[in-house]
């Protein structure tokens, strides 16, 4: 699904050909059937976050978000577990990286499994049902992480309160 990968766009460290492409990105995002209007608003305002500053502070900002701040990490397990080095994390990650492998996801990158924008892309193959199951086992860390990031008055809280919204398995019944 479309949506998907865009928010994994969004939600990656943002670099030239992000913002060189933003046009077609937010062209995108306005046109899908599968976004509805309050994700596309959320998502607007995104755009317009990310338009409206330089690229360098674009880039310190999200260094300082995600990576200088524990509560607001990308990578998943680091909620689900208290420690880095909890011998549960491990194996987190590798049932999850053993998932990627059964759909015939291949990972070019050096980020963990557990790396939300490769969450995304991964689920961006899956239909829509699978999309909200797979989601919803994450559903309480996605709420926790979006929550955080509103908390600190983040722009990068609109896109996450889309993944939010989406991780819940109330949608399948809509």
């Amino acid at each position: 699904m479309q949506i998907y990968k865009i928010l994994s766009l969004l939600l990656e460290y943002p670099d030239r050909e992000l913002l060189d492409n933003l046009p077609e990105i937010r062209a995108l995002s306005d046109k899908s059937a599968d976004i509805d209007a309050v994700e596309k608003a959320a998502m607007r305002k995104f755009f317009d976050y990310l338009a409206s500053k330089p690229l360098i502070d674009l880039q310190s900002d999200y260094v300082k978000t995600f990576d200088f701040t524990p509560e607001h990490s990308l990578h998943l397990t680091h909620h689900m577990f208290d420690d880095d080095s909890d011998r549960n994390r491990g194996p987190a990650l590798i049932d999850l990286g053993e998932m990627f492998k059964e759909y015939g996801v291949k990972t070019v990158t050096n980020e963990l499994p557990d790396y939300l924008p490769l969450i995304l892309e991964f689920v961006a193959y899956l239909d829509e049902n699978e999309a909200t199951v797979f989601l919803s086992d994450a559903g309480k860390v996605l709420s926790l992480l979006a929550d955080n990031l509103a908390k600190a008055e983040s722009p990068y809280a609109a896109p996450l309160s889309i993944v939010k919204s989406r991780a819940t398995l109330t949608r399948l019944a809509a």
